[in-house]
């Protein structure tokens, strides 16, 4: 019985950690945070935030595999659109619950979509 509890407190945790980490991505992009609880309006947000036109949601949604490419691609543009490689779009992709909060919370700052420098 108290497995079960701690299990569940470890996904609420888990859980929470990525709702602010998210959040906190939006927030240093220059967009609303809340925008990041919104589903489906929080991948159109994400697009603009990578630089990417809002009709690859329409892939995640509706085209099997392609949006495992599409996702994938996501994630690369997030880790470029904030100074990070290759290295930190595997961490992630494999570790999100990990590599969410480190983005949000950590010392990186936008640059622009899909790591382009922000015009002014």
């Amino acid at each position: 019985m108290e497995l079960n509890i701690i299990h569940i407190i470890l996904i609420v945790v888990i859980a929470l950690l990525q709702i602010v980490g998210l959040w906190k991505i939006f927030s240093k992009a220059g967009k609303a945070g809340w925008k990041s609880l919104i589903p489906i309006y929080n991948i159109i947000v994400w697009l603009q935030i990578i630089g990417k036109p809002w009709w690859w949601m329409l892939l995640l949604l509706f085209v099997p595999i392609a949006d495992i490419i599409i996702m994938i691609l996501m994630y690369h543009g997030l880790s470029k659109s904030f100074g990070k490689g290759a290295g930190f779009t595997v961490g992630l992709v494999l570790l999100g619950f990990i590599f969410v909060p480190i983005l949000g919370f950590g010392r990186a700052q936008y640059i622009g979509p899909g790591g382009a420098p922000k015009t002014a």
